[in-house]
């Protein structure tokens, strides 16, 4: 700091452009060392839990992508977000959703195997009126990009880019581990660790999972940083853009996760890496969100 305070001095008694250069090199060279354990701090904090993690949330440390993009520390829901919390939200602001103002949502039937406009379906009602409803504690679906996006504003968070979700998917796994919860096996210990489609799709479905369609949350457990769902029960939005080049109403938003619809023999959804996608506007019966939020 003496050091320091000496050139400072030196500068103001005599300005010639050549001390001007000499002391902004020595000033350079004196604060570039605190400019690095300033950065060396901000990345082990980047690592490093906070003391305070939001409720109903989970602390992803920073890491890479897949591509080996730097990704920066953030919160993700430990949940897919339940119907009973998006209730709240319907009732806290009188929000209509994209299913209820066009009257109709997607259904998928699975005693014919097809998928069609149902009138009725919405985020109560996901096949609609003659269909059983949603329950409080499960998934909602029949939620646009647009109307998560709204409940995630609403909720001071946000979705997920793609490679934040697979960052939170993959922690702690080996690079063979396919799965969030771990390993190479959708059954282990005799239990199954997804719900997901077991039988032929879209034929028969043998529900050997013991869910035809949705399940409640965190009923298959958690991966090692304590998320539930992260593979099977509903597919999830993120704002990731299917084409980067095609963001207007006909682009599509990617999902991730996979669903109860997802048969390993043909879509293997979740499977961490594997996709969908829909437009903004869309809503269907197997697919839900989760929020995520920055750390400051």
């Amino acid at each position: 700091m003496q050091a320091t305070l000496s050139f400072v001095c030196e500068f103001l008694t005599d300005h010639s452009e050549q001390k001007m250069k000499f002391l902004s090199l020595r000033l350079l060279l004196l604060l570039f060392p605190i400019a690095t354990f300033l950065s060396s701090c901000d990345r082990r904090d980047n690592k490093q839990a906070p003391e305070v993690v939001p409720e109903g949330m989970v602390f992803v440390p920073a890491g890479e992508s897949e591509e080996g993009e730097e990704i920066d520390a953030f919160f993700i829901d430990k949940t897919p977000v339940t119907v009973a919390e998006f209730q709240k939200f319907v009732e806290a602001t009188k929000f209509v959703t994209q299913a209820e103002r066009f009257g109709d949502a997607g259904v998928f039937d699975v005693k014919t195997g097809t998928w069609s406009l149902v009138k009725g379906a919405n985020y109560l009602h996901p096949f609609g009126p003659d269909g059983p409803d949603a329950q409080p504690d499960h998934p909602v679906t029949q939620v646009s990009w647009n109307d998560a996006t709204s409940y995630a504003e609403w909720a001071g968070k946000r979705l997920p880019d793609a490679k934040e979700w697979f960052l939170a998917a993959r922690y702690g796994l080996e690079a063979k581990e396919i799965y969030s919860w771990g390993g190479e096996n959708w059954i282990q210990d005799g239990e199954y660790k997804a719900n997901f489609w077991q039988g032929s799709f879209p034929t028969y479905n043998t529900v050997e999972d013991g869910f035809l369609y949705t399940s409640p949350v965190g009923k298959f457990g958690v991966n090692k940083l304590g998320m539930a769902d992260m593979g099977g029960n509903v597919w999830q939005w993120t704002t990731k853009w299917k084409d980067a080049s095609v963001t207007d109403e006909t682009g599509e938003k990617i999902q991730v996760g996979g669903s109860y619809l997802c048969d390993p023999a043909v879509c293997h959804g979740f499977k961490i890496g594997n996709t969908a996608s829909s437009t903004t506007e869309t809503s269907l019966c197997h697919v839900g969100f989760r929020c995520v939020k920055a750390l400051n």
